[in-house]
Protein backbone atom coordinates (compact mmCIF):
# COMPACT_ATOMS: atom_id res chain seq x y z
CA UNK A 1 0.00 0.00 0.00
CA UNK A 2 1.34 3.43 -0.93
CA UNK A 3 2.36 5.56 2.05
CA UNK A 4 -0.01 8.41 1.11
CA UNK A 5 -2.96 6.03 0.85
CA UNK A 6 -2.00 4.32 4.08
CA UNK A 7 -1.90 7.68 5.81
CA UNK A 8 -5.28 8.66 4.40
CA UNK A 9 -6.89 5.46 5.61
CA UNK A 10 -5.24 5.61 9.00
CA UNK A 11 -6.78 9.03 9.61
CA UNK A 12 -10.27 7.64 9.09
CA UNK A 13 -10.32 3.89 9.72
CA UNK A 14 -10.56 2.65 13.33
CA UNK A 15 -8.46 -0.13 14.77
CA UNK A 16 -9.04 -3.69 13.63
CA UNK A 17 -11.94 -5.65 15.12
CA UNK A 18 -10.61 -7.28 18.27
CA UNK A 19 -12.42 -10.60 17.78
CA UNK A 20 -10.69 -11.08 14.44
CA UNK A 21 -13.84 -12.59 12.91
CA UNK A 22 -17.47 -11.66 12.35
CA UNK A 23 -19.21 -14.97 12.94
CA UNK A 24 -22.15 -13.33 14.71
CA UNK A 25 -23.28 -9.79 15.48
CA UNK A 26 -21.83 -9.73 18.97
CA UNK A 27 -18.32 -10.31 17.68
CA UNK A 28 -18.37 -6.53 17.31
CA UNK A 29 -18.03 -4.65 20.59
CA UNK A 30 -20.38 -1.73 21.22
CA UNK A 31 -17.65 0.77 20.34
CA UNK A 32 -16.69 -1.21 17.21
CA UNK A 33 -20.32 -1.24 16.08
CA UNK A 34 -20.54 2.54 16.49
CA UNK A 35 -17.21 3.00 14.70
CA UNK A 36 -18.30 0.77 11.83
CA UNK A 37 -21.47 2.80 11.28
CA UNK A 38 -19.42 6.00 11.29
CA UNK A 39 -16.88 4.53 8.89
CA UNK A 40 -19.66 3.35 6.56
CA UNK A 41 -20.76 6.94 6.15
CA UNK A 42 -17.21 8.10 5.49
CA UNK A 43 -16.60 5.36 2.95
CA UNK A 44 -19.87 6.16 1.17
CA UNK A 45 -19.05 9.86 0.99
CA UNK A 46 -15.32 9.59 0.23
CA UNK A 47 -15.05 6.35 -1.77
CA UNK A 48 -11.98 7.41 -3.86
CA UNK A 49 -9.95 7.89 -0.68
CA UNK A 50 -10.09 4.14 -0.07
CA UNK A 51 -9.55 2.97 -3.65
CA UNK A 52 -6.24 1.21 -2.86
CA UNK A 53 -6.80 0.30 0.79
CA UNK A 54 -6.82 -3.46 0.10
CA UNK A 55 -4.31 -3.47 -2.75
CA UNK A 56 -2.64 -6.89 -2.94
CA UNK A 57 -5.36 -8.58 -0.85
CA UNK A 58 -7.32 -11.58 -2.12
CA UNK A 59 -10.48 -12.77 -0.39
CA UNK A 60 -12.30 -16.10 -0.66
CA UNK A 61 -16.07 -15.95 -1.16
CA UNK A 62 -17.81 -19.25 -0.35
CA UNK A 63 -21.49 -19.56 -1.24
CA UNK A 64 -23.61 -22.58 -0.36
CA UNK A 65 -26.75 -20.58 -1.23
CA UNK A 66 -27.61 -18.58 -4.36
CA UNK A 67 -26.94 -14.86 -3.98
CA UNK A 68 -27.37 -11.57 -5.81
CA UNK A 69 -26.83 -8.75 -3.29
CA UNK A 70 -24.39 -10.53 -0.96
CA UNK A 71 -22.14 -11.88 -3.67
CA UNK A 72 -22.09 -8.80 -5.88
CA UNK A 73 -21.73 -6.28 -3.07
CA UNK A 74 -18.85 -8.20 -1.52
CA UNK A 75 -17.12 -8.64 -4.89
CA UNK A 76 -17.60 -4.96 -5.70
CA UNK A 77 -16.53 -3.83 -2.22
CA UNK A 78 -13.31 -5.84 -2.45
CA UNK A 79 -12.51 -4.64 -5.98
CA UNK A 80 -13.39 -1.02 -5.23
CA UNK A 81 -10.98 -1.16 -2.28
CA UNK A 82 -8.23 -2.36 -4.61
CA UNK A 83 -8.33 -6.07 -3.77
CA UNK A 84 -9.71 -9.07 -5.61
CA UNK A 85 -11.99 -12.02 -4.86
CA UNK A 86 -12.14 -15.70 -5.74
CA UNK A 87 -15.55 -17.37 -5.61
CA UNK A 88 -16.57 -20.95 -4.85
CA UNK A 89 -20.21 -22.02 -5.22
CA UNK A 90 -21.60 -25.18 -3.60
CA UNK A 91 -21.38 -27.14 -0.34
CA UNK A 92 -18.48 -26.32 1.96
CA UNK A 93 -16.67 -29.33 3.39
CA UNK A 94 -18.48 -31.82 1.17
CA UNK A 95 -15.60 -33.17 -0.92
CA UNK A 96 -13.05 -32.83 1.90
CA UNK A 97 -13.12 -31.99 5.60
CA UNK A 98 -14.05 -28.39 6.36
CA UNK A 99 -10.94 -28.01 8.51
CA UNK A 100 -8.86 -28.78 5.41
CA UNK A 101 -10.82 -26.27 3.33
CA UNK A 102 -10.13 -23.54 5.89
CA UNK A 103 -6.42 -24.33 6.08
CA UNK A 104 -6.07 -24.27 2.30
CA UNK A 105 -7.86 -20.96 1.91
CA UNK A 106 -5.87 -19.23 4.64
CA UNK A 107 -2.66 -20.06 2.75
CA UNK A 108 -3.97 -18.41 -0.43
CA UNK A 109 -6.22 -15.52 0.65
CA UNK A 110 -6.38 -12.87 3.35
CA UNK A 111 -9.96 -13.46 4.50
CA UNK A 112 -12.92 -15.83 4.05
CA UNK A 113 -16.49 -14.64 3.47
CA UNK A 114 -19.05 -17.47 3.72
CA UNK A 115 -22.79 -17.67 3.05
CA UNK A 116 -23.91 -20.98 4.52
CA UNK A 117 -26.88 -23.02 5.64
CA UNK A 118 -25.52 -23.79 9.10
CA UNK A 119 -24.00 -21.48 11.70
CA UNK A 120 -21.76 -24.40 12.65
CA UNK A 121 -20.05 -24.14 9.26
CA UNK A 122 -19.17 -20.50 10.00
CA UNK A 123 -17.94 -21.37 13.48
CA UNK A 124 -15.82 -24.24 12.20
CA UNK A 125 -14.26 -22.09 9.47
CA UNK A 126 -13.37 -19.49 12.08
CA UNK A 127 -11.90 -22.15 14.36
CA UNK A 128 -9.60 -23.62 11.72
CA UNK A 129 -8.73 -20.51 9.69
CA UNK A 130 -5.82 -18.26 10.59
CA UNK A 131 -7.36 -15.38 8.57
CA UNK A 132 -10.60 -13.47 9.36
CA UNK A 133 -13.91 -15.18 8.64
CA UNK A 134 -17.04 -13.14 7.87
CA UNK A 135 -20.55 -14.52 8.21
CA UNK A 136 -22.36 -13.47 5.04
CA UNK A 137 -25.49 -15.35 6.19
CA UNK A 138 -26.23 -18.47 8.21
CA UNK A 139 -29.37 -20.05 9.63
CA UNK A 140 -28.97 -18.02 12.85
CA UNK A 141 -27.54 -14.65 11.86
CA UNK A 142 -27.20 -12.19 8.98
CA UNK A 143 -24.86 -9.57 10.49
CA UNK A 144 -23.83 -7.89 7.23
CA UNK A 145 -27.47 -7.27 6.35
CA UNK A 146 -28.19 -5.82 9.78
CA UNK A 147 -25.22 -3.45 9.58
CA UNK A 148 -26.46 -2.05 6.27
CA UNK A 149 -30.02 -1.80 7.59
CA UNK A 150 -29.06 0.05 10.76
CA UNK A 151 -26.93 2.44 8.71
CA UNK A 152 -29.94 3.01 6.42
CA UNK A 153 -32.10 3.88 9.43
CA UNK A 154 -29.43 6.31 10.62
CA UNK A 155 -29.37 7.97 7.20
CA UNK A 156 -33.15 8.23 7.08
CA UNK A 157 -33.75 9.60 10.57
CA UNK A 158 -30.45 11.30 11.44
CA UNK A 159 -29.98 9.16 14.54
CA UNK A 160 -30.93 5.84 16.08
CA UNK A 161 -31.69 6.07 19.79
CA UNK A 162 -35.41 6.19 20.45
CA UNK A 163 -36.49 4.80 17.09
CA UNK A 164 -38.85 1.82 16.90
CA UNK A 165 -38.17 -0.95 14.39
CA UNK A 166 -40.99 -3.43 13.78
CA UNK A 167 -40.25 -6.77 12.12
CA UNK A 168 -43.25 -8.65 10.73
CA UNK A 169 -42.94 -12.33 9.84
CA UNK A 170 -40.63 -15.21 10.65
CA UNK A 171 -38.29 -14.89 13.63
CA UNK A 172 -35.37 -15.79 11.37
CA UNK A 173 -31.69 -14.95 10.97
CA UNK A 174 -32.40 -11.38 9.82
CA UNK A 175 -34.72 -10.80 12.79
CA UNK A 176 -32.05 -12.14 15.17
CA UNK A 177 -29.33 -9.82 13.85
CA UNK A 178 -31.59 -6.76 13.74
CA UNK A 179 -32.79 -7.40 17.29
CA UNK A 180 -29.24 -7.74 18.65
CA UNK A 181 -28.08 -4.56 16.92
CA UNK A 182 -31.18 -2.60 17.91
CA UNK A 183 -30.84 -3.57 21.57
CA UNK A 184 -27.27 -2.22 21.71
CA UNK A 185 -28.08 1.02 19.91
CA UNK A 186 -31.14 2.09 21.90
CA UNK A 187 -33.65 1.17 19.17
CA UNK A 188 -36.94 -0.34 20.35
CA UNK A 189 -37.51 -3.64 18.53
CA UNK A 190 -40.88 -5.35 18.13
CA UNK A 191 -41.53 -8.53 16.18
CA UNK A 192 -45.01 -9.66 15.15
CA UNK A 193 -45.07 -13.31 14.11
CA UNK A 194 -47.40 -16.33 14.18
CA UNK A 195 -47.23 -18.67 17.15
CA UNK A 196 -44.41 -21.14 16.71
CA UNK A 197 -42.35 -18.79 14.54
CA UNK A 198 -40.90 -16.58 17.27
CA UNK A 199 -37.16 -15.83 17.29
CA UNK A 200 -35.01 -18.22 19.30
CA UNK A 201 -35.55 -17.75 23.03
CA UNK A 202 -31.83 -17.63 23.81
CA UNK A 203 -31.27 -14.80 21.32
CA UNK A 204 -34.29 -12.89 22.68
CA UNK A 205 -32.84 -13.27 26.18
CA UNK A 206 -29.47 -12.05 24.96
CA UNK A 207 -31.03 -9.01 23.28
CA UNK A 208 -33.18 -8.24 26.31
CA UNK A 209 -30.10 -8.25 28.51
CA UNK A 210 -28.30 -5.87 26.17
CA UNK A 211 -31.34 -3.59 26.00
CA UNK A 212 -31.26 -2.95 29.75
CA UNK A 213 -28.09 -0.91 29.27
CA UNK A 214 -29.54 1.30 26.51
CA UNK A 215 -33.18 1.57 27.57
CA UNK A 216 -34.41 -0.14 24.41
CA UNK A 217 -37.59 -2.20 24.52
CA UNK A 218 -37.77 -5.73 23.09
CA UNK A 219 -41.29 -6.91 22.30
CA UNK A 220 -42.37 -10.32 20.98
CA UNK A 221 -46.03 -10.49 19.95
CA UNK A 222 -48.33 -12.55 17.76
CA UNK A 223 -50.29 -9.40 16.83
CA UNK A 224 -48.77 -7.63 13.79
CA UNK A 225 -50.81 -4.48 14.45
CA UNK A 226 -49.45 -4.24 17.97
CA UNK A 227 -45.91 -4.65 16.62
CA UNK A 228 -46.14 -1.86 14.02
CA UNK A 229 -47.95 0.67 16.23
CA UNK A 230 -45.90 3.91 16.30
CA UNK A 231 -43.03 2.25 14.43
CA UNK A 232 -40.48 4.38 12.58
CA UNK A 233 -39.67 1.44 10.30
CA UNK A 234 -41.57 -1.70 9.32
CA UNK A 235 -39.42 -4.58 8.10
CA UNK A 236 -40.40 -7.90 6.57
CA UNK A 237 -38.73 -10.86 4.87
CA UNK A 238 -39.79 -13.87 2.82
CA UNK A 239 -41.99 -16.32 4.66
CA UNK A 240 -40.01 -19.36 3.52
CA UNK A 241 -36.22 -19.13 3.70
CA UNK A 242 -33.92 -21.22 1.52
CA UNK A 243 -33.68 -24.72 2.92
CA UNK A 244 -37.26 -24.71 4.26
CA UNK A 245 -39.09 -25.16 0.96
CA UNK A 246 -40.86 -28.30 2.25
CA UNK A 247 -42.70 -26.05 4.74
CA UNK A 248 -43.91 -23.62 2.08
CA UNK A 249 -47.61 -24.53 1.99
CA UNK A 250 -47.96 -24.46 5.77
CA UNK A 251 -46.08 -21.19 5.99
CA UNK A 252 -48.29 -19.58 3.34
CA UNK A 253 -51.30 -20.43 5.47
CA UNK A 254 -49.72 -19.32 8.75
CA UNK A 255 -48.24 -16.04 7.50
CA UNK A 256 -51.03 -14.71 5.25
CA UNK A 257 -52.46 -12.51 8.08
CA UNK A 258 -48.98 -10.98 8.46
CA UNK A 259 -48.67 -9.44 5.01
CA UNK A 260 -47.36 -5.87 5.15
CA UNK A 261 -50.02 -4.14 3.09
CA UNK A 262 -51.42 -0.63 3.12
CA UNK A 263 -53.72 -1.35 6.04
CA UNK A 264 -51.01 -2.78 8.30
CA UNK A 265 -48.34 -0.29 7.25
CA UNK A 266 -50.83 2.52 7.91
CA UNK A 267 -50.71 1.70 11.64
CA UNK A 268 -47.07 2.81 11.80
CA UNK A 269 -46.01 6.44 12.02
CA UNK A 270 -46.86 8.66 9.02
CA UNK A 271 -43.14 9.04 8.31
CA UNK A 272 -42.41 5.32 8.70
CA UNK A 273 -40.05 3.60 6.27
CA UNK A 274 -40.66 0.20 4.73
CA UNK A 275 -37.67 -2.15 4.77
CA UNK A 276 -36.94 -5.56 3.23
CA UNK A 277 -33.64 -7.41 2.78
CA UNK A 278 -34.75 -8.70 -0.68
CA UNK A 279 -35.52 -10.73 -2.69
CA UNK A 280 -39.19 -10.00 -2.04
CA UNK A 281 -42.16 -12.12 -2.98
CA UNK A 282 -44.62 -9.37 -3.83
CA UNK A 283 -48.15 -10.34 -3.01
CA UNK A 284 -46.97 -12.57 -0.16
CA UNK A 285 -45.06 -10.88 2.67
CA UNK A 286 -45.54 -7.40 1.16
CA UNK A 287 -48.01 -5.82 -1.20
CA UNK A 288 -46.78 -4.02 -4.29
CA UNK A 289 -48.30 -0.75 -3.12
CA UNK A 290 -46.07 -0.75 -0.02
CA UNK A 291 -42.78 -1.86 -1.55
CA UNK A 292 -43.20 0.63 -4.41
CA UNK A 293 -44.34 3.49 -2.18
CA UNK A 294 -42.37 6.65 -1.45
CA UNK A 295 -41.84 5.28 2.07
CA UNK A 296 -39.90 2.26 0.80
CA UNK A 297 -36.12 2.28 1.29
CA UNK A 298 -35.41 -1.27 0.11
CA UNK A 299 -33.00 -0.18 -2.60
CA UNK A 300 -31.19 2.17 -0.20
CA UNK A 301 -30.66 -0.88 1.99
CA UNK A 302 -29.32 -2.85 -0.97
CA UNK A 303 -26.91 -0.05 -1.90
CA UNK A 304 -25.73 0.28 1.67
CA UNK A 305 -24.71 -3.38 1.75
CA UNK A 306 -21.79 -2.27 -0.46
CA UNK A 307 -20.72 0.58 1.84
CA UNK A 308 -21.18 -1.29 5.14
CA UNK A 309 -19.17 -4.25 3.84
CA UNK A 310 -16.39 -1.93 2.69
CA UNK A 311 -16.23 -0.53 6.21
CA UNK A 312 -16.20 -4.04 7.67
CA UNK A 313 -13.38 -5.14 5.37
CA UNK A 314 -11.37 -2.04 6.26
CA UNK A 315 -11.78 -2.71 9.98
CA UNK A 316 -10.68 -6.31 9.51
CA UNK A 317 -7.93 -5.95 6.94
CA UNK A 318 -7.13 -2.26 6.41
Amino acid sequence: MAASVQSNVALIAPAKIAAGNLTRDLDLTDSELASLLDLTGRVKTHAPRFAHALAGSYISLLFEKPSLRTRLTFELAIKQLGGDAVVSMGPIGDREPLKDVARNLDRWTQAIVARTFSQQTIDDLAHWSSVPVINALSDLYHPCQALADIFTLQEQFGGLRGLKLAFIGDGNNVAHSLMLCAARLGIDFAIGCPKGYEPKAEIVAEASGLATATGAAIEITNDPYEAVARAHAVYTDVWTSMGRESENLQRLEDFTPYQVNGTLFGKARPDARFMHCLPAKRGQEVSDEVIESANSVVFDQAENRLHAQKALLLMMLG
